[in-house]
């Protein structure tokens, strides 16, 4: 996720793999939030997309591994890192509330040169 702005318009744009390979990309504009909401509003996105793709009874079977080129939103949800702002507490509770759906989850940071796919489809969407 991410805005051009802070706040400002905002998209997310994601890529979910296997061990396999890609799957599927996806990217939507999401109207006016700030980086750190688009973020949250990607990981949300993402574990809902997941569960969708894959069903309820898989799902609770897999172990999810996050990776995402922001450290602030990667070490809150890891818990590393204390929550200072009511609405982003709510998308955290979200994120937390859709882990149970799920065998694990586990948020990594990981540089923005290793999310080149992810960072290309939030910009196109940006740019549509």
């Amino acid at each position: 996720g991410g805005s051009r702005g802070n706040p400002g318009q905002a998209a997310i744009g994601l890529l979910i793999r296997t061990e396999s390979g890609p799957l599927k990309t996806h990217a939507e504009k999401i109207g006016e939030a700030t980086n750190n909401e688009a973020e949250y509003k990607a990981i949300i996105f993402a574990l809902k997309k997941a569960k969708q793709l894959y069903g309820k009874e898989a799902a609770k079977k897999m172990d999810v591994e996050m990776r995402m080129d922001s450290e602030l939103a990667a070490r809150q949800l890891a818990g590393k890192y204390k929550l200072s702002t009511p609405h982003i507490q709510q998308l955290f509770i979200e994120v937390w509330n859709l882990r149970t759906d799920f065998g694990t989850v586990s948020f990594m940071h990981i540089p923005r040169a290793q999310n080149t796919r992810a960072d290309r489809a939030l910009n196109e969407a940006l740019d549509s």
